[in-house]
């Protein structure tokens, strides 16, 4: 039986335990700080790059893994495993895609998934693939289930300030001092890989994520039973994770929920406080 690897960039928001139990690699992405550059996942913690936009005021900026950096990390594995498949950061989102996708043509036995997701929403068709490959199903035809599967993952979540979508150009100076006078959270999905607000909640962050929780549990009556991921950027209020994690099981049938914390380079875009409930629907 030919030997395959999954792998990822940093973003998927999986913590160390999982990567180590399934075997899986990843890459990192650069977290530029004034003039500091580090490495997502070893080099830079999530509460280190709150403190320098809270201090500075500026948002860190992110570098995509370069080709060259891809041919490096895929050939290192190719020298024990027959095959690569890499779940990469949505196309929309960042050129990582591309850059491994052009690297994986010059690497035999490599194949690149555009997840059209980021943060767990990677993680739940890399853990997908995972049960596949234990299953006995050949690379190829995991990397063809997984291509279909992008298109079921939904990936939302809902933010506690637009500060940090603001800073990052993704919304208006208008809109931002709307959401604080009104108390606004919005409710943001991915769509086809791009980002796109759903609906907004008014009122608390908790009232806002019940609201969020219920309506997930309206929209979806018919997902993919296995797991589910709460994902979070560092929330200040431990009670409001519970919460969700409470809801999610009492309002779905999931047989594994998995509570994460999205690294440095989610959370620089995302901001503190932001949740996120992300499942693979049917």
């Amino acid at each position: 039986m030919s030997k395959c690897i999954i792998t990822a960039e940093t973003t998927c928001d999986l913590p160390q335990e999982i990567l180590n139990q399934r075997n899986i690699r990843t890459i990192p992405i650069t977290v530029i700080t004034g003039t500091t550059q580090r490495k997502d996942g070893t080099e830079i913690k999530v509460e280190e790059l709150f403190d320098y936009v809270k201090q500075t005021g500026e948002l860190p900026k992110t570098a995509a893994v370069s080709i060259e950096e891809y041919k490096e990390f895929f050939n290192e594995l190719l020298k024990e495993y027959d095959n690569v498949i890499h779940f990469s950061l949505s196309s929309n989102a960042s050129s990582s895609y591309n850059n491994a996708y052009n690297a994986s043509k010059e690497c035999n036995g490599v194949f690149v998934v555009d997840t059209k997701a980021l943060s767990t929403g990677q993680a739940l068709l890399m853990l997908k693939a995972s049960d596949m490959l234990n299953e006995g199903i050949s690379a190829e035809e995991v990397y063809n289930k997984a291509v279909e599967l992008t298109s079921k993952v939904q990936t939302s979540f809902v933010v506690d300030t637009l500060d940090y979508l603001a800073k990052g150009g993704r919304c208006s100076s208008v809109a931002l001092i709307a959401s604080k006078i009104l108390k606004i959270h919005p409710y943001i999905y991915e769509n086809d890989g791009a980002l796109q607000v759903k609906k907004k909640y008014m009122g608390t962050l908790a009232r806002s994520l019940s609201q969020y929780v219920h309506d997930l549990a309206t929209e979806y009556k018919s997902y993919d039973k296995k797991r589910v991921f709460v994902t979070h950027s560092l929330c200040d209020d431990a009670k409001v994770v519970e919460d969700v994690i409470a809801m999610t099981k009492e309002l779905f049938d999931f047989e594994e929920v998995i509570e994460t914390t999205a690294g440095a380079t989610i959370s620089s875009h995302c901001g503190k406080n932001t949740i996120g409930v992300l499942f693979i629907a049917e």
